[in-house]
């Protein structure tokens, strides 16, 4: 665990960035559960005690959706020549990388992922997970193996961690069995269950658990019924990847007669615990059967722009009110400005237009992000909210992107202008995780990281070995 950092009692601010807009002279209480106990704006001066800071104060992000070996890979899995290759290739790649993780590689994997995206804004990461067994596809004899390691991970690094572990059972609609490279993601509704219940008693203030089903392909409808029935009291959140490819839609059309959303919304799957991670090919009845439901939309721009997965109608759903959560998936990008910058310029380069209305400004955007990331990652109050995490970003307002411009625009400028954030200060359930850009165990962390890439690709790849 991350014990070697300052945890404030009490901070207080020139200026942050409440539900109500930028508000001044902002003091913050933090309680012994590592929450805000009290945001009480216009406090002239500071009390005897409290840290001082300079600059404003801006709420951490939650990545609603993660796949933290996938690190593993980011720029080797690019596309050269001439040959063919879309999502479909590219998972077939994934695969071989999937076949080499153990306990301790994905360990030094995620800590180095977990880093960055920390230094990138989150403070709350939802790692969507079914790497379940060994390389042969047996149980390891500790069924926590593999979770272990992220949470072992996340501690080190000191952000938040919400554990989704996933029903896998079948390669597709027609292929009731696993595809001997899929036979490591395995898990029965049963295993699923007993491995949430298994973290949820290792819950701390910054660790928490969901469920989720990694598709409407790779689980059968008695898997769903089965999770269903054990999840009947279940509150936390359900995660499932739904209508990411044309592929997948059509091959559910053939199966069931239904589009995956609405397969989900007839079968009565749909409710306010449910994250629907893509969702990018849906048309106009399955967004209203969601936005009726009260389910959630996590959309990862940038990985779906790097596969090719194709473009999320932004303005279709911005008139159906959910909010969008941002995750980054496959990493290729660790940083949520640049995944709300995608989700904008998605829907400018394909509309003509810049103004889309006022929920895709930058802080609409942000807004959305908020919101919609603390429902994913199973926090009923996410922000500078009394009874939310304390968790926040310390925006330096001497940066460039920043300098001159009224707090009207700082979200605008924050999201838009690039390069480099404007934060250097991560505040992670009371802690400084961050601190003036530097952290604790950064060294030994990016050591292990570069003995876990050698280790991988020495083999399957040995320019790459010589790269790293």
């Amino acid at each position: 665990m991350l014990t070697d950092t300052l945890q404030p009692d009490a901070l207080w601010t020139p200026f942050a960035l409440l539900p109500d807009g930028w508000r001044r002279h902002v003091r913050l209480t933090i309680g012994p559960d590592g929450r805000w106990a009290s945001v009480a704006p216009e406090t002239a001066t500071p009390s005897a005690g409290d840290e001082v800071l300079s600059g404003a104060l801006l709420p951490g992000l939650v990545n609603a959706h993660s796949h933290a070996f996938q690190r593993a890979f980011v720029g080797l899995a690019e596309p050269s020549g001439d040959e063919p290759d879309d999502f479909w290739s590219w998972r077939a790649r994934m695969y071989a990388v999937a076949g080499r993780l153990t306990p301790d590689r994905l360990r030094a994997i995620a800590a180095q992922l977990y880093l960055e995206l920390l230094e990138g804004g989150y403070t709350q990461v939802c790692e969507f997970h079914y790497v379940h067994r060994d390389a042969d596809g047996a149980p390891y004899p500790d069924r926590m193996a593999m979770l272990a390691a992220l949470i072992e991970a996340a501690d080190e690094v000191g952000i938040g961690l919400t554990l989704l572990p996933a029903v896998y059972e079948r390669a597709g609609f027609q292929q009731p069995d696993a595809l001997p490279e899929q036979r490591r993601f395995l898990a029965t509704p049963d295993e699923v269950w007993a491995l949430a219940r298994a973290v949820e008693e290792q819950r701390s203030p910054r660790i928490n658990c969901g469920l989720a089903l990694h598709s409407v392909r790779a689980a059968s409808p008695a898997s769903f019924d089965r999770l269903r029935r054990l999840a009947e009291d279940f509150t936390g959140p359900i995660h499932i990847h739904v209508a990411e490819q044309p592929a997948e839609v059509e091959a559910c059309l053939r199966a069931t007669g239904l589009r995956p959303v609405a397969w989900l919304a007839r079968e009565g799957y749909l409710d306010p615990r449910w994250q629907l991670v893509h969702a990018t090919h849906t048309d106009a009845a399955e967004r209203d059967a969601v936005a009726q439901s009260g389910a959630g939309v996590v959309v990862c721009p940038t990985t779906e722009a790097n596969l090719g997965d194709g473009r999320l109608d932004l303005p279709a759903w911005m008139a159906t009110g959910i909010p969008l959560a941002v995750g980054s998936d496959s990493h290729v990008t660790r940083d949520w400005r640049e995944e709300l910058r995608w989700l904008a310029y998605g829907a400018r380069l394909e509309t003509g237009r810049r103004g889309l209305g006022a929920g895709a400004t930058g802080a609409a955007l942000f807004a959305g992000a908020q919101s919609g990331g603390g429902d994913a990652a199973g926090e009923p109050v996410w922000g500078l909210v009394p009874g939310a995490r304390a968790d926040a970003l310390r925006l330096d307002l001497r940066h460039s992107a920043l300098v001159g411009l009224p707090c009207e625009r700082w979200l605008e400028a924050v999201v838009f202008s690039s390069p480099g954030p404007a934060w250097t200060d991560v505040l992670v359930a009371g802690r400084w995780a961050l601190r003036r850009g530097r952290h604790p165990r950064r060294a030994r962390i990016q050591a292990r990281f570069h003995g876990a890439m050698d280790d991988i690709w020495r083999q399957a790849l040995p320019q790459a070995s010589r790269l790293i």
